[in-house]
């Protein structure tokens, strides 16, 4: 089955950058619409951004003009450039998927399975 990996997280200073990946294990033919989502402790998990396979792109309120998602199709790989980071952006980071479709499968979602981001002096 596949899985989708993240990586990218850690402890940054207020008005720095990170940088998150997100790849799927195991053979891929497509992948729909791609995206980030974060979940802070006793919150709900939250729309960070997303982007389909076309490469247009939707972002929170919050993050708007500081994040910037893109993604690699030939690697199946969406990324999420934060830069201007504030202590309110800290959470776990979630990578999510849509309609995923391989040899001999297809599956209708996949997230994986989170990286902390933690913004502090």
């Amino acid at each position: 089955q596949v899985q989708l990996v993240e990586s990218g997280g850690g402890l940054v200073q207020p008005g720095g950058s990170l940088r998150l990946s997100c790849a799927p294990t195991g053979s891929i033919f497509s992948i729909n619409a791609m995206g980030w989502y974060r979940q802070c402790p006793g919150k709900q998990r939250e729309l960070v951004a997303t982007i389909t396979s076309g490469g247009s792109a939707t972002y929170a309120d919050s993050v708007k003009g500081r994040f910037t998602i893109s993604r690699d199709n030939a690697k199946n790989t969406v990324y999420l450039q934060m830069n201007s980071l504030k202590p309110e952006d800290t959470a776990v980071y979630y990578c999510s998927a849509e309609r995923l479709t391989g040899p001999g499968y297809s599956m209708s979602g996949a997230w994986g399975q989170g990286t902390q981001v933690t913004v502090a002096s």
